[in-house]
């Protein structure tokens, strides 16, 4: 029997209606997207208290779902909102740390979330 699921994911989209995140996952090997696929369940189900190898908390709300396919590493980030996962949207990871525009670009991404579902 599996786990209940806690969480509901949802996938940011800008206003035009285009999804970051499922644009990046589109142009992923199958087998990528078949692993992120498997990250999300653990998240839905352990919400916040997934940590590392799996998850890591960046700053101001935004977390990243880490996940690595071969040489590469790919970072999707995410904030909680009430009872949802939302994905922001995702990227290559090429240094060691995630790149500071990146982050920021989460932010902008949540805060717009945040302002045209909540009106806050």
């Amino acid at each position: 029997m599996s786990p209940a699921t806690e969480y509901e994911v949802l996938f940011y989209k800008r206003p035009n209606g285009n999804c970051p995140t499922i644009e990046l996952l589109l142009d992923l090997p199958v087998k990528v997207r078949a692993k992120f696929e498997k990250w999300i369940k653990y998240l839905e189900v352990q919400g916040p208290d997934l940590t590392r190898p799996y998850a890591d908390v960046l700053r101001d709300k935004i977390r990243e779902l880490r996940l690595k396919f071969g040489s590469n590493q790919y970072r999707f980030l995410y904030f909680f909102h009430g009872k949802a996962v939302v994905f922001t949207h995702a990227f290559v990871k090429k240094t060691d740390k995630v790149p500071e525009e990146e982050i920021e670009k989460a932010i902008r991404f949540m805060n717009d979330f945040l302002v045209r579902t909540t009106g806050r």
